[in-house]
């Protein structure tokens, strides 16, 4: 076999290209997983609270996410929303509402089961002393829930990130379309998604490294037990 991994790092416009789509991917990694968490705080409160008509609303939606690709929910956003509501942004910011949308009804589901490992007892003991149900959640059921379900999270979070290359399929310069460009020129289709292959192993063992370390020092309680 002909290898010529040459035709990719010889030029630098292609190196500068794959390092600018990393950091894209990243970034809108992040910012998706970031919002999508808020959102799936208020999506599992619901769920896990006592009013039907929220809680029927919250699971419908999770199930819907949870049921169809993203690359569907991405071409929904991308170009059903903008024709339903007449608006038009650009095409990450587009990337990033899908991503966020996806992120939280993962996130929701994994909540939702963490807080089912919280013992009744302990919040029985809470409500004895005094505490109102908002204070028991947010300080006693929330954050057991999360340190529990932290490695899950992160699990899903690493899971999401891989399959975030969909978001070239709408113009995003992203690590996946600036391989696609690099390919269209060169020609070599091997050297090329093997590079990526490399580089989003990298990533995804640095964002492990990174989610291990904050639980380490956002969960030392829990870890040390």
């Amino acid at each position: 076999m002909d290898l010529r991994f040459f035709e990719i790092y010889r030029r630098g416009e292609y190196l500068l290209m794959l390092m600018e789509g990393a950091f894209f991917s990243i970034a809108l990694t992040i910012g998706g997983a970031a919002l999508g968490f808020l959102f799936a705080l208020a999506l599992s409160g619901a769920r896990y609270g006592k009013v039907p008509v929220l809680r029927h609303l919250a699971t419908s939606y999770v199930e819907f996410i949870r049921n169809t690709p993203l690359i569907v929910q991405l071409f929904f956003v991308a170009f059903g929303l903008p024709l339903l509501l007449g608006y038009q942004w650009p095409f990450w910011g587009h990337a990033l509402l899908a991503l966020t949308l996806n992120f939280s009804a993962y996130f929701s589901e994994i909540l939702r089961a963490g807080y089912g490992t919280v013992s009744e007892g302990q919040r029985e003991a809470a409500a004895a002393l005094g505490l109102s149900k908002p204070l028991i959640f947010f300080k006693i059921t929330l954050p057991q829930a999360i340190a529990r379900m932290y490695p899950s999270l992160t699990s899903q979070f690493i899971f999401l990130f891989l399959t975030t290359g969909v978001i070239s399929e709408i113009g995003v310069n992203d690590l996946t379309q600036a391989g696609k460009f690099i390919d269209s020129r060169t020609f070599r289709t091997f050297e090329v998604y093997f590079t990526l292959t490399l580089i989003y192993i990298a990533i995804s063992l640095g964002f492990k490294a990174v989610l291990a370390l904050l639980q380490k020092r956002l969960f030392a309680w829990q870890v040390a037990r």
